[in-house]
C-alpha cells in the first residue's frame, strides 16, 4: 500500500494545465453567446459542454501519467471512455441552471456542486481504470472537493451575476473565469491525488514497463490531438456564432433604423386575431389625437367615421382573415371630431397553421390629396357645368396660334352648316361671307396677336350660302413668353337682331319721312293748286305754239310735284286705309291693260297669267293699283331696249303671290338690300319715294315684298298678300 509513485513530468502537467484553460476559454465563450444570442443555442451549448468536460478528462489524464506511467500497463480504454461521458454529462448539467433569465444563489449552487461531481467522477473512474485497489484520506479528499466547489462558485458568480461593471471592462470576466476554473481543476487534481492510497502487486505491474511506457505516450499523444481539435473546432465555431451573432446584431439594427423611419413617416398599429389594438406609434397618436392609453385594448371602430358601409370593412376583415393582404383608403375621425384620409395597408402574420396571429396596418395621411382631389372634382365639375351651359347657348370654336380650327362644339357646326371633320384643320375663311374688308380682320389679328380680347360682330357664310351674323369675342391664351399659342372665340348667333334692327332702321327712316310729310305736303299743296290754275288760265287765251308748249311742260311739272306730295300724304297717315274683301285678279288686270299701252311704245311685251280667276283678299284697291302700277311701270323703265315682263298670280301656302318679272338690266346687290329706304332709288330721275310708299303700303296689307334680281339677267318682285280662305 502505498500512494502514487513514480517520477514527476511537470512540463507534461504543464501542457495540461494550457489544454485544460484553453478548454475553459472555449467552453465559457461559448455558454457567454448562448446569453447574447437569439440562435444556434443548442449547438453552442453542446459545443461548450464537451470542451469543458474534455478540458476537465485531460487534466486528470495528463496528471495521473506524470507521476506513474506503469500504472497504464493494465489500462482499461472503456472505463476511460465511460469517464469522459460521465464528465461531459455531469457539465451539462453543471451548466444548464445557468442559462435563466434570472440567475439565483441556488443556480451557482448547483452549478458549482456538478461540476465538482464531474471532477470527482473521471478522477476515480481514472484510478480504477488502470486495475488498482485504492483508499482515501477522507478529511484530505473532503478537502480537496469543498475547495474546488468553492473555487467553481466563485468564477460562476463573477461571470454569471456580476452585472455592476460597466460594458467596455467585462472583457475581463471571461478570461479571469477560466483561470479560476483551471486552476481548481489542477488544485482538486493534485489534492485527490494526495488522498488517494494504493494497493498494487509490483511484479504484475513492472513485467511490462516498456510497452505501457509506449501506450502511455500513444494515449497521451492522441489525447492531445483530440484536445488541440476540440479547442480549434470550439473556437472557429464559437467565431462563426459571433460573425453570425454580429450580422443579427446589425440586422436588428436595420429593423430598428427601418422601423425608426417608418415611425417617422408612417402611422403604424398592430392589433392581435380579434382586432384589438396592442400597438400604436407616436404619429398615430399624433393623427387620431388619442393617447396610447386611450388606444391600447380598444378596435378600430374608435376611429370609425361613418363614410364607409359595412360591406367595406366585411370585405376588409374576409380578406385580411384569408392571410392575404389588403390596400385601400379609409377616413377615419380625429378624437376632436376631426376627419382624416389614410392610405393603409394591412399585413397579417400567419401562424404555423396559416391563420393569422395579429395584424400590422401600416397608413399614410393622404388627408391634403383627398382635399385637392375633391377640390378639382368640384372645379371640374363647376367646368363641366360651365362648358355644358356654354354649348347650350354660344358657338364655341378653338384655333391654333396660325388660326387653324382644332375644336367646335355641336352648335358651331349647327349654325355654320359644316360638319366637325369638315372644320377641323381649316381656318376661319371658310366661312368668309365678303362682307367685311381686308382692313377689318387685319385689325382683327393684330389685336388678338398682341394677346389682346377681340370683340365685335361678324357676318359669316353657312355652307348653304346663307349669310349669319354673330356677336364674337376672342380670347388668345399665352404662353409663358406671353404669346398667344391658342385662341378661344365665342359667338352668339344675333342674326334676328340684326335683322330687327334693318326693319326699325328702316321703320325709323320711313318715320322721319312721315313726320316731314305731314309738315310738308299741306304748305305744298296749296301754292301747287294756285300755280295749276292760273298755269291752265294762261292756256285760254294762248295761240303761240311755243308758249302753249311751255306752259304743258310747267302743268306736267306741276302734275309730278303732286304726285310726289300725294307720295308724302301716305306716309303721314300709312294706316289710315279701309280694307275690304275683294277678287284681286281684275284689279291685276285693269292695271295691266292701262299700262299695255305704254308697255308697247317701249317694245316691252306685258304678259299676264293666272290659272284661277277668283282670288279673294281683303285690300283697299286703290292702294294695291297704286303698288302694281309703280312695280310694272318700274320693270317697263328697266328695258330701255325693249324685253319681256311677265305678271304671275298664284295661291302659295294660303297667300297670294304676285310675282313682276323683267328682263331688264337687273340691281347690283349692294345697291338690292337698299331698296325701299326713303330718297333712295336706281333711277336717274327718281327720288325713292315711289318704292318706300309700295312696301308701307304692302305692310299696311299685312304683306311681305321680297326682290330677287340679277345684273343684266333682270330683277322679279314677289308680293305676298293673305288669301282669304272659304
Amino acid at each position: 500500500m502505498n500512494a502514487f509513485l513514480g517520477d514527476f513530468h511537470p512540463y507534461l502537467f504543464i501542457i495540461a494545465v494550457g489544454l485544460t484553460f484553453m478548454a475553459s476559454y472555449t467552453a465559457l465563450d461559448m455558454f457567454s453567446l448562448i446569453r447574447t444570442s437569439d440562435q444556434n443555442k443548442r449547438l453552442l451549448f453542446i459545443g461548450g459542454t464537451l470542451s469543458m468536460g474534455i478540458g476537465v478528462w485531460v487534466t486528470n489524464f495528463i496528471g495521473l501519467l506524470t507521476t506513474n506511467s506503469t500504472l497504464f500497463a493494465n489500462y482499461h480504454i472503456p472505463l476511460t471512455i465511460l469517464s469522459i461521458f460521465i464528465g461531459v454529462a455531469f457539465t451539462g448539467m453543471a451548466f444548464f441552471p445557468l442559462f435563466g433569465k434570472e440567475i439565483k444563489m441556488s443556480h451557482l449552487f448547483a452549478g458549482s456542486s456538478l461540476l465538482t461531481i464531474a471532477v470527482f467522477s473521471i478522477h476515480i473512474i481514472g484510478i480504477y481504470s488502470m486495475s488498482v485497489t485504492i483508499k482515501y484520506h477522507f478529511l484530505l479528499f473532503v478537502f480537496s472537493g469543498l475547495l474546488m466547489f468553492a473555487a467553481f462558485f466563485f468564477s460562476f458568480w463573477i461571470l454569471f451575476s456580476v452585472r455592476n461593471f460597466p460594458t467596455e471592462n467585462q472583457v475581463w470576466l471571461k478570461p479571469v473565469s477560466s483561470i479560476i476554473l483551471t486552476a481548481a481543476i489542477a488544485e482538486g487534481h493534485i489534492l485527490l491525488k494526495k488522498s488517494t492510497l494504493l494497493i498494487t502487486d509490483n511484479n504484475t505491474v513492472n513485467s511490462s514497463a516498456p510497452d505501457s511506457l509506449f501506450f502511455t505516450y500513444l494515449v497521451l499523444f492522441v489525447s492531445v490531438l483530440i484536445m488541440a481539435g476540440l479547442i480549434v473546432s470550439s473556437t472557429l465555431i464559437s467565431k462563426q456564432l459571433a460573425a453570425s451573432d454580429y450580422n443579427l446584431k446589425e440586422s436588428i439594427k436595420e429593423v430598428k433604423d427601418i422601423t425608426f423611419a417608418l415611425d417617422q413617416s408612417s402611422i403604424v398599429a398592430i392589433t392581435n386575431s380579434k382586432g384589438i389594438i396592442t400597438f400604436v406609434n407616436d404619429k398615430f397618436s399624433e393623427i387620431s389625437k388619442y393617447c396610447r392609453d386611450e388606444l391600447i385594448g380598444q378596435d378600430h371602430r374608435i376611429l370609425n367615421s361613418g363614410y364607409h358601409s359595412k360591406d367595406f370593412f366585411k370585405d376588409l376583415w374576409k380578406t385580411i382573415g384569408q392571410g392575404n393582404v389588403w390596400h385601400g383608403e379609409i377616413c377615419n375621425r380625429a378624437k376632436n371630431g376631426g376627419l382624416y384620409w389614410v392610405d393603409t395597408t394591412i399585413v397579417p402574420f400567419l401562424n404555423s397553421k396559416g391563420k393569422p396571429y395579429q395584424y400590422v396596418a401600416i397608413r399614410t395621411d393622404i388627408s391634403d390629396r383627398k382635399r385637392a382631389v375633391e377640390h378639382l372634382k368640384e372645379t371640374m365639375k363647376e367646368n363641366t357645368d360651365i362648358k355644358f351651359a356654354l354649348d347650350q347657348s354660344s358657338i364655341v370654336a378653338f384655333t391654333d396660334s396660325r388660326g387653324k380650327i382644332t375644336s367646335v362644339n355641336d352648335k358651331f357646326c349647327e349654325i355654320s352648316k359644316y360638319s366637325r371633320e369638315e372644320i377641323i384643320g381649316k381656318d376661319h375663311n371658310i366661312l368668309n361671307s365678303g362682307y367685311h374688308s381686308r382692313d377689318f380682320f387685319k385689325n382683327l389679328w393684330k389685336t388678338i396677336g398682341e394677346g389682346k380680347v377681340w370683340k365685335g360682330e361678324i357676318r359669316n357664310k353657312a355652307k348653304d350660302g346663307t349669310f349669319y351674323w354673330v356677336d364674337t369675342t376672342i380670347v388668345p391664351f399665352l404662353n409663358e413668353h406671353g404669346k398667344p399659342y391658342q385662341y378661344l372665340a365665342i359667338r352668339n348667333d344675333i342674326t334676328e337682331r340684326k335683322k330687327t334692327e334693318e326693319v326699325l332702321h328702316r321703320q325709323d327712316k320711313l318715320a322721319a319721312v312721315g313726320q316731314l310729310a305731314a309738315g310738308v305736303a299741306h304748305e305744298i299743296r296749296n301754292p301747287l293748286t294756285s300755280m295749276k290754275g292760273y298755269t291752265e288760265f294762261l292756256q285760254l287765251d294762248e295761240q303761240d305754239p311755243e308758249r302753249l308748249e311751255f306752259l304743258n311742260i310747267i302743268l306736267d311739272e306741276i302734275e309730278r310735284v303732286n304726285t310726289i306730295v300725294e307720295d308724302f300724304m301716305v306716309l303721314a297717315k300709312p294706316k289710315a286705309v279701309e280694307l275690304e274683301e275683294k277678287n284681286v285678279v281684275p284689279v291685276i288686270q285693269n292695271v295691266v291693260s292701262l299700262l299695255e299701252f305704254e308697255a308697247r311704245k317701249k317694245n316691252v311685251r306685258l304678259m299676264f297669267n293666272c290659272n284661277q280667276e277668283i282670288i279673294q283678299i281683303e285690300c283697299d284697291e286703290n292702294r294695291l293699283k297704286q303698288v302694281f302700277l309703280n312695280f310694272i311701270k318700274n320693270g317697263i323703265e328697266a328695258m330701255p331696249n325693249g324685253g319681256d315682263l311677265h305678271v304671275n298670280t298664284m295661291i302659295h301656302e294660303n297667300n297670294v303671290q304676285i310675282s313682276i318679272q323683267d328682263t331688264g338690266v337687273g340691281i347690283p346687290k349692294e345697291k338690292l338690300k337698299k331698296l325701299g329706304e326713303p330718297f333712295f332709288t336706281t333711277k336717274k330721275n327718281g327720288n325713292g319715294l315711289g318704292l318706300m310708299v309700295s312696301f308701307k303700303i304692302i305692310e299696311s296689307h299685312n304683306g311681305k315684298v321680297f326682290v330677287e334680281s340679277e345684273p343684266n339677267k333682270g330683277t322679279t318682285f314677289n308680293i305676298l298678300l293673305p288669301a282669304k280662305t272659304a
